[in-house]
């Protein structure tokens, strides 16, 4: 694997590069740098006697995949010690104090000799990585050291390097898991067409996590009072392209006895007044609602200035639009179809494999222009036609739960 590792190296070069002129790229060199005397530092602290197993995320959604997996573990009478690894700073900055963890750290670059190293380091009993984490020279290492490693939530499809005529070498990559737990039977299929059979179709782990997350959803005081039995939008992680269709269409179409929350993606002073500004409706922030019902009563518009409660918000929606679909990505959207709710989003959606099936089942709605909105959100307006799309979105998390029992299973009768 020449290549590979030729192309990491340069790869690193090109983030030192970077990170002279940008700060996420200055976080992930800066996260690097001695990482080894770091690492040594943070093994001594740690108590002596417990097996280390080690999961790693490129980032933050990744790390929701994994999460339900790691709080299982760390609910054992005998717990492991959790090794946490990231990627991206986006995912470390946010999740670098979480308490499951013993250790959370930086994944160090993906070289022969600091694979060694670092495998050599910490030694783990057990290795997890999760959906699209694929590193040569670290999988080589923890196979040579009899490592059980694991893929959870895995997705393949046939365009991927590994299904390639000249993909062999990147076939061993998958070849050095023990095992690879995908999301759905078009992964598996794939997987088996390549020769490769230690593989399960166990679902997407992120499920677990937002099925707690709504059996567990605190009351939020504010969006109770502004609801109330109205009938409501939630709009998650809007961005401007997202904006430019559904405000007009709030100001001229919503219907007078219904309600929206938007909770933007990017909350800073410039974008939230541009939002009210648009806005023709009354709106009131929710720093400022404090708990004056009278007021609340008379506003159609809750926008949501802090990060945090988005999942939570979603408990007094009726109908959801998610943002990110006129962007690179589409955001999370299962959150809202733990609840039941069907929703909209763009039409950058198609590797997402729970937006896909939303919108082959009929609990997911494309939004391409303004004329597209207006249409979904007059069909969803009709008691039957509601009834069924939130039929669907929530088959879908009932008929994909479990991923995670599943995959515990596995690491216990290996005698993990």
């Amino acid at each position: 694997m020449f290549g590979y590792t030729l192309g990491i190296y340069l790869y690193g070069l090109a983030m030192q590069l970077a990170a002279l002129f940008h700060p996420k790229a200055r976080k992930w060199v800066k996260g690097r740098q001695n990482w080894k005397s770091r690492h040594r530092q943070l093994k001594a602290a740690l108590p002596k006697g417990r097996p280390l197993f080690w999961f790693h995320c490129a980032s933050l959604g990744e790390f929701e995949q994994g999460r339900p997996l790691i709080e299982k573990l760390s609910a054992r009478e005998q717990p492991p010690l959790i090794l946490l690894t990231f990627y991206s700073p986006s995912g470390y900055e946010v999740r670098k104090k979480y308490p499951q963890a013993d250790v959370v750290a930086y994944l160090p670059l993906d070289t022969p000799a600091q694979a060694r190293a670092f495998v050599t380091l910490w030694q783990p009993q057990l290795a997890v990585f999760v959906k699209y984490e694929f590193w040569f020279n670290i999988l080589q290492q923890l196979q040579k050291r009899n490592v059980p490693t694991l893929l959870i939530s895995g997705l393949f499809r046939p365009d991927q390097l590994f299904f390639k005529f000249y993909g062999g070498p990147f076939r061993r990559i998958l070849k050095g898991f023990s095992h690879l737990f995908v999301q759905n039977e078009a992964s598996g299929e794939q997987l088996s067409k390549a020769g490769i059979s230690c593989c399960t179709v166990a679902g997407d782990n992120r499920i677990d996590r937002v099925q707690s997350i709504a059996a567990q959803a605190p009351r939020i005081t504010v969006a109770a009072a502004f609801c109330q039995s109205a009938p409501v939008i939630v709009v998650g992680s809007s961005w401007p392209e997202d904006e430019a269709y559904l405000l007009p269409y709030l100001n001229k179409e919503l219907p007078v006895d219904w309600k929206v929350i938007i909770a933007p993606h990017e909350i800073s002073e410039s974008h939230l007044k541009n939002i009210e500004q648009q806005l023709a409706l009354p709106c009131i922030r929710f720093s400022a609602a404090g708990n004056n019902l009278e007021k609340l009563d008379r506003t159609r518009v809750l926008l949501i200035d802090n990060i945090g409660m988005l999942s939570a918000l979603y408990q007094y929606g009726r109908i959801a639009y998610i943002g990110g679909g006129f962007k690179t990505g589409l955001h999370n959207t299962l959150e809202p179809i733990a609840f039941g709710l069907p929703v909209l989003f763009g039409p950058h959606y198609h590797k997402f494999e729970e937006a896909r099936y939303l919108v082959e089942e009929g609990g997911g709605f494309v939004i391409e222009d303004a004329q597209t909105l207006s249409d979904a959100l007059r069909r969803l307006q009709e008691p039957k036609a509601y009834q069924e799309a939130a039929s669907q979105a929530l088959r879908y998390i009932t008929q994909n739960q479990g991923a995670t029992q599943k995959v515990l299973h596995w690491i216990e009768s290996a005698g993990l």
